[in-house]
C-alpha cells in the first residue's frame, strides 16, 4: 500500500488536496498538504485558471501534459468535462506543434519505445511496462505525423494523444492503454543533427529490415498482451494498406488513418443528406487526394453504396479521384493499385475541369496542401449545388485545404462544411454556421471500447459501417440547422458508448466475440467506462 510522499507523487493514486482528513491521518499525509481539503471541482477550477493563464497552445500542452504526469484522475476529469475546450490543446491541432517539439519540451517518459537494437527482444521487453492487462495498443513508426511528414521519434506525441482520447472520449481505462513508438529511425537530416533529438540518430531501416521489425512487435503483443487491439497510426500509405491488408486477418488491428478516417467521413455525408435532401445512392463523390485517407474513405463508401442497394459496378461510378496530376483515369500513369478501380474511361481534366464538367456533390479534400481549395472551385461547387458539401479532411489546420471562413464565404453561406481540424463559429449574412470537425474521435474510441467489451477476435468492415451509421444518427435537428454535420464533441462519451454496444452486436452476429456477453450490452457497456472521479 502506498503512504506517505509516494501516494501523494503517484500519479494514478493521488488525490492530492483533496485527500480527506481522515485520509491523511490513515496514509500518513498529516504535514505534507496544506490545511484545505479541496474539492475535485476545485481543483479543477485550479487547473483551468493556470492553463488559461498561458500565452500559447503549446504552453497550455506542456502544462496539460504535466498534469497528466501528476495526477492522471484531475487531468482526465477536467478533459472530460471541458472536452471542447481542452481536445484542440492535446490532440489536433496543437499536437502538431508538440510533435515538431517533442525532444525539446519532453519532461517524463510516457509510452513504449522500441528500436531495431530491441530486435530479437521486443516480446522480452514490453514486460518492462508496468501493466498487464493491456487491452489498447496505439503504435506509430513517425513516418507520416499528420501533414508533417518524417517526425521519427518525436510522433510519440501522436500515439499519447490517441490514448488519452480512448480515455476521455469512451471511458477506456488508462491502464488499458498503451502507446507505441517503433522508432526505426528518421531520414529527417534537421532531425538527426538536432542535439537534442531523442530518438534513434540513423536513418530509417526499410525493406525486410523493417518489415521483420514489425513482424516482431505485433508477435510480441500476442504473447505479452493477447487480445489486445492494434491501432496503427500515422504510418505512409504503402505501409498502411501492407500492414493493415497482411495482419487484418490474423490479429486484432485496424488502422484509423484509413477506417476511422473512412467512418467519420462516411457519417458526416450521411448526415449532410439530412441537409441536402438527396438520395445517399444519388450522390456523386470527388475527392481531391489519393492517399490512405482517400482511398480508406473511398473503399468504404463503396461497401455502403452496396449496402444500400447499389452493385459494385455501380458504386465505383460515384467516386471520382483527382491528385496533383488531375482526375485518375484510365489512361493515368502511376496510380497505386489500390486505386486502379476508382479510375475511370474519361478525359484528363484538371481539377477545376474536373468539377466543371462532373459537378460533384460532395467535395473531399485529403491532399495534407494548403490553399487547395481555391475560391474558384468553392464558387464552381456552389454553381453546382444549392447546397455543395466540402470536407477538408487535412490537418493541422495550417495544411487545410480551405478555412472554414473562405467556405462560407465564397459560397455566400450555402456551404455544408466540415474539416478535419477545428475552426470557430462563422458570421455570414447575420447567420451563425458552427462548422463541425470530422475527428475520427467520434468513431475510434468507441470502436475500441466495443472490441474491448466483445473481446472480438477480428476487427472487420462492418464494424465501421455501423459506427459510421450511428455517428449521423446522432446529429440533431437543431445542430443540422447551423451547419453542422457532426454532434457536439461535449457527446462524444455518449456516442461512444452506443457505437461500442453496436460494434458487440457486430461481434456477436459475425462470429468474433470471445465470450458470451450479457443480454443488457447497454449497461455492460457503461459498467466498463471509466469514471476518473475521486
Amino acid at each position: 500500500m502506498l503512504i506517505g510522499k509516494a501516494l501523494l507523487t503517484d500519479p494514478v493514486h493521488t488525490k492530492s488536496t483533496a485527500f480527506t482528513r481522515a485520509e491523511r491521518e490513515q496514509y500518513g499525509l498529516r504535514g505534507l498538504l496544506p490545511y484545505d481539503v479541496a474539492s475535485m471541482d476545485k481543483q479543477k477550477e485550479r487547473v483551468l485558471e493556470s492553463m488559461r493563464s498561458k500565452s500559447s497552445d503549446i504552453e497550455k500542452y506542456i502544462f496539460l501534459n504535466s498534469l497528466l504526469e501528476r495526477n492522471q484522475r484531475l487531468f482526465y476529469r477536467t478533459l472530460i468535462d471541458h472536452i471542447q475546450e481542452i481536445m484542440p490543446l492535446i490532440y489536433t491541432p496543437t499536437v502538431g506543434e508538440a510533435c515538431k517539439r517533442f525532444a525539446h519540451i519532453f519532461r517524463k517518459p510516457q509510452g513504449f519505445y522500441i528500436t531495431p537494437e530491441d530486435r530479437g527482444n521486443i516480446a522480452e521487453i514490453l514486460k518492462n511496462w508496468p501493466e498487464k492487462d493491456v487491452r489498447i495498443v496505439v503504435v506509430t513508426d513517425g513516418e507520416r505525423i499528420l501533414g508533417l511528414g518524417d517526425l521519427g521519434a518525436n510522433g510519440m506525441g501522436i500515439s499519447i494523444g490517441k490514448t488519452a482520447l480512448y480515455v476521455a472520449c469512451a471511458g477506456l481505462n488508462p491502464a488499458h492503454c498503451l502507446p507505441v513508438m517503433l522508432d526505426v529511425g528518421t531520414n529527417n537530416k534537421a532531425l538527426r543533427e538536432d542535439p537534442l533529438y531523442l530518438g534513434y540518430p540513423h536513418s530509417r531501416i526499410h525493406g525486410d529490415a523493417y518489415r521483420s521489425l514489425i513482424d516482431e512487435f505485433i508477435q510480441g503483443v500476442q504473447i505479452r498482451f493477447p487480445g489486445a487491439l492494434i491501432h496503427f497510426e500515422d504510418f505512409v500509405t504503402p505501409h498502411a494498406f501492407e500492414f493493415l491488408d497482411g495482419y487484418g486477418s490474423k490479429v486484432c488491428c485496424f488502422n484509423d488513418d484509413i477506417q476511422g478516417t473512412a467512418a467519420v467521413t462516411l457519417a458526416g455525408i450521411y448526415a449532410s443528406s439530412r441537409i441536402t435532401g438527396k438520395k445517399f445512392t444519388d450522390l456523386n463523390v470527388m475527392f481531391l487526394g489519393a492517399g490512405s485517407a482517400a482511398c480508406g474513405v473511398a473503399e468504404l463508401l463503396v461497401a455502403a453504396f452496396c449496402t444500400a442497394g447499389l452493385s459494385e459496378s455501380q458504386a465505383l461510378q460515384r467516386i471520382w479521384i483527382v491528385d496533383r496530376e488531375g482526375l485518375l483515369t484510365t489512361k493515368s500513369t502511376n496510380v497505386k493499385p489500390r486505386i486502379v478501380k476508382f479510375t475511370r474511361e474519361y478525359p484528363e481534366y484538371n481539377f477545376e475541369d474536373a468539377v466543371d464538367h462532373i459537378k460533384p456533390d460532395v467535395l473531399i479534400g485529403a491532399t495534407g496542401v494548403a490553399g487547395t481549395f481555391t475560391e474558384a472551385i468553392i464558387r464552381k461547387m456552389t454553381h453546382a449545388n444549392q447546397h455543395p458539401v466540402i470536407i477538408a479532411l487535412s490537418n493541422p489546420t495550417s495544411n487545410t485545404e480551405c478555412t472554414a471562413e473562405q467556405a462560407y464565404q465564397w459560397s455566400e453561406g450555402k456551404v455544408i462544411f466540415a474539416s478535419g481540424s477545428p475552426f470557430e463559429p462563422v458570421r455570414y449574412a447575420d447567420k451563425w454556421f458552427r462548422p463541425a470537425q470530422g475527428n475520427n474521435a467520434y468513431v475510434y474510441p468507441g470502436v475500441g471500447l466495443g472490441i474491448y467489451a466483445s473481446s472480438a477476435r477480428f476487427v472487420v468492415q462492418k464494424m465501421f459501417l455501423v459506427a459510421a451509421e450511428i455517428l449521423a444518427q446522432s446529429v440533431t435537428d437543431q445542430e443540422l440547422s447551423a451547419g453542422a454535420i457532426y454532434p457536439a464533441i461535449t457527446r462524444v462519451r455518449a456516442v461512444s458508448h452506443t457505437i461500442a454496444v453496436a460494434i458487440c452486436r457486430v461481434a456477436i452476429q459475425e462470429g468474433l466475440a470471445k465470450t458470451q456477453l450479457p443480454e443488457d450490452l447497454d449497461s455492460y457497456v457503461k459498467s466498463l467506462m471509466y469514471d476518473p472521479s475521486y
